[in-house]
């Protein structure tokens, strides 16, 4: 299994530190409102490779933070005039909600930052210790002079880079990549006690202290939007090797932005959708399926027509999940074995995955796979049970297990409430014949549910049944 590392810039065997453990960190959102369809890709694209590494027989330690303290958190404390522990209670909530809605797998753990303050200010002292880090009146600062790989990630050279969007600019510093580790109280904001007076964690000190704490020193894997590369990530690494003088991460992984009209989509420049408004309209299999068509690291344009195409996938692979269950409902031993070679599909399937996750042409395989199935159904009068066991045991390690575009249980429910309110409007009807005194009609319906097992039963005022 090879993975395209940011840091290196190539293609790299995946070797997990302790195999078969993977320690797993993914940044999460920071909880100030509904996150949107462009995050959810990053979300969606970490939960595949999570799922894709138990496929593989990895056990996957998954760590996502919740940054619930935030300049923005505190901008829409104010604005709402609430505490700024509601807003972010309030939209952690709803985080929690839309994760589970697009069939994104829980972590293992999910920390949120004003849980670890003081681990945070255990790396500040370590940092501020060893010299990389300095206190202006209360701002602790990275001195990123100190640090030699300083760029290394984001591939920039630090006497060619000027302060950034997300770098705060500020005269205290002594350069203006110097990024805040601890920021002095404000009146009004939520505050911890600290060596260096009340105050609050920086940004990326958060996610350092947090997948330490929960992952340990060096991790395996570290994904991302590609955002977050420069300053986020080049700051975690900045930070966590200048505190444990040791590699941070193994393998740097990121996504792609989410573009609309060839833009990236982004909730500063104001023209990005929710992932909740997006639910409304489109299943959430087939939000995941418009993710997957596209490779994880490139660019992808947002559009609706594409989400549509994507549903009508899902239906394709539906179809085909319903007749599977079906089939497998009438258990029928007496059918062709049909000569179909299914290893073909899972050497297919884990050699493209295996390829730094080439989720479009697993794609390919699962479609080419349903295409070659239907074939066999349609041209076959009878087919043994075993042939739609093969075909559901594919499709649900593959398909949902991997992938999550389709569930089997959810049909298997919807087809379970179809198969009672069918016999209950059975049941009504036979009801009424027997009013109407068409006894022998009545009882020829009876015999006939009896004939493919559901058994009626006859009370004084009503009628009953059961599956033999």
């Amino acid at each position: 299994m090879r993975f395209y590392n940011t840091f290196s810039k190539s293609k790299e065997e995946f070797i997990p530190q302790n195999p078969p453990t993977v320690s797993f960190y993914t940044c999460g959102p920071t909880v100030y409102d509904y996150f949107h369809i462009g995050n959810a890709r990053s979300f969606i694209m970490a939960d595949v490779l999570r799922r894709y590494l138990e496929y593989k027989g990895f056990k996957v330690k998954f760590v996502m933070n919740l940054t619930d303290v935030d300049d923005r958190i505190i901008k829409k404390s104010i604005d709402e005039k609430k505490p700024s522990h509601v807003v972010s209670d309030f939209y952690a909530n709803a985080f929690f909600e839309d994760i589970n809605l697009l069939k994104i797998k829980p972590a293992t753990v999910f920390p949120k930052a004003t849980q670890h303050v003081s681990e945070m200010i255990e790396m500040i002292r370590e940092l501020e210790e060893r010299g990389v880090a300095y206190n202006v009146d209360g701002n602790v600062f990275y001195d990123v002079s100190k640090f030699t790989d300083y760029g290394k990630l984001s591939g920039k050279n630090i006497e060619e880079l000027s302060a950034g969007a997300r770098v705060e600019v500020n005269d205290n510093k002594k350069n203006p990549l110097d990024f805040a580790l601890w920021k002095k109280a404000k009146e009004g904001e939520p505050s911890w006690d600290s060596p260096w007076g009340k105050g609050r964690p920086g940004w990326h000190i958060e996610c350092s202290a947090m997948s330490s704490k929960h992952l340990g020193e060096t991790i395996d894997i570290h994904a991302g939007g590609n955002d977050l590369i420069f300053p986020h990530h080049e700051n975690e690494i900045a930070q966590s090797e200048a505190a444990h003088n040791h590699k941070f991460v193994k393998y740097w992984i990121h996504f792609g932005f989410l573009n609309i009209n060839e833009e990236k989509m982004s909730k500063s420049l104001g023209n990005f959708l929710t992932a909740r408004e997006i639910l409304k309209k489109y299943s959430a299999e087939a939000i995941r399926l418009f993710f997957l068509q596209t490779y994880y690291g490139g660019p992808l344009n947002f559009s609706f027509n594409l989400l549509a195409a994507a549903e009508k996938g899902v239906e394709k692979i539906k179809n085909l999940a319903e007749k599977i269950e079906s089939e497998i409902k009438k258990d029928d031993n007496i059918g062709l074995v049909p000569d179909f070679n299914i290893k073909y599909y899972y050497d297919e399937f884990e050699k493209v995955m295996d390829d730094d996750l080439n989720t479009p042409q697993a794609c390919a395989v699962i479609f080419d796979f349903i295409r070659s199935a239907n074939k066999i159904i349609s041209e076959t009068e009878s087919l043994h049970v075993s042939f739609f066991i093969d075909l559901k045991k594919f499709l649900t390690e593959t398909a949902e297990n991997v992938f999550g575009i389709i569930h089997f249980e959810e049909l298997y429910k919807k087809s379970a409430q179809l198969d009672g309110k069918l016999i209950n409007l059975i049941i009504d009807l036979r009801t009424k014949l027997k009013k109407e005194k068409n006894f022998l009609l009545a009882d020829s319906i009876r015999d006939e549910l009896n004939k493919i097992g559901i058994e009626l039963k006859d009370g004084k005022d009503s009628t009953t049944y059961k599956f033999k």
